[in-house]
């Protein structure tokens, strides 16, 4: 794939429009690396001019903050922050939500000061400029949910973007119970992802998945790659694995455009 580093545009002098910023789990996690080409091809397909850090992208923090080790956090921030500043950074988009939150509010306070937008807004962003526009038909009249990551919605107040590019989709969606404001988490935030729950009746991202199951959906949308795993993993529990995909809604706009 065409994804150009940093490294490469500053030695030839050029500066691009946005950074990329891949995070652990589209770097790392086999299935989150689907959601990663999925945008890759959509700033491709719109002439995006981008680029990544590639091998000097590390870690934010986030997860090191919210288990409530500040100081790794904080050195973490600190060695990003070098390297953005130093390559002259003004732009980043990233898919995950928890990257998008700790740049936007919280590198601020040592020094990153960055526009930062989730690539559902940059891509609501590149459809209201008129250089990007999806067709509904693959997708049209299926029946569709959308699970709200919280540090899209909750933390951020961002509810619109992932929805006005689900409706150009053609499909029927429906809104779980539980939605925006009042959505519940997928289980994995504040560094839950990488620990086994606590005893209780139900682990968080089954009951989520009952949520959304209450819609009858053909396909579980998400905006986040720990929702997505989360949420598919709930799918399994309830053996519906076979009949309900869990999609990413740059995933979406790549089937249904067959970029």
């Amino acid at each position: 794939m065409n994804v150009p580093t940093m490294a490469d545009l500053m030695a030839q002098g050029k500066q691009p429009e946005i950074l990329f910023w891949i995070g652990s789990a589209g770097s790392f996690d086999d299935r989150a690396k689907k959601i990663t080409k999925a945008f890759v091809k959509i700033l491709n397909h719109a002439n995006v001019d981008f680029a990544v850090l590639g091998t000097e992208e590390s870690c934010t923090g986030d997860v090191a903050k919210r288990a409530g080790n500040e100081f790794l956090f904080q050195m973490q921030a600190m060695m990003n922050i070098e390297v953005l500043n130093a390559y002259e950074v003004k732009t980043i988009v990233t898919c995950d939500p928890h990257s998008f939150n700790t740049f936007k509010n919280e590198y601020s306070q040592l020094g990153g000061n960055y526009k930062v937008l989730h690539h559902t807004q940059f891509i609501q962003q590149l459809i209201s400029e008129g250089r990007f526009s999806i067709s509904s038909g693959k997708y049209k009249g299926e029946n569709l949910t959308f699970h709200d990551p919280c540090y899209l919605g909750r933390a951020n107040s961002e509810y619109n973007a992932p929805r006005s590019i689900i409706n150009k989709l053609g499909v029927n969606y429906s809104e779980m119970k539980r939605n925006k404001a009042t959505a519940l988490c997928c289980g994995a935030g504040g560094a839950q992802m990488f620990k086994e729950p606590e005893k209780g009746n139900m682990d968080i991202n089954v009951l989520r998945t009952e949520d959304a199951l209450k819609t009858n959906p053909k396909i579980i949308a998400t905006a986040c790659p720990y929702c997505n795993t989360m949420m598919t993993d709930g799918v399994k529990a309830k053996e519906k694995e076979d009949s309900i995909k869990v999609l990413d809604i740059a995933e979406l706009i790549v089937n249904a455009e067959d970029l």
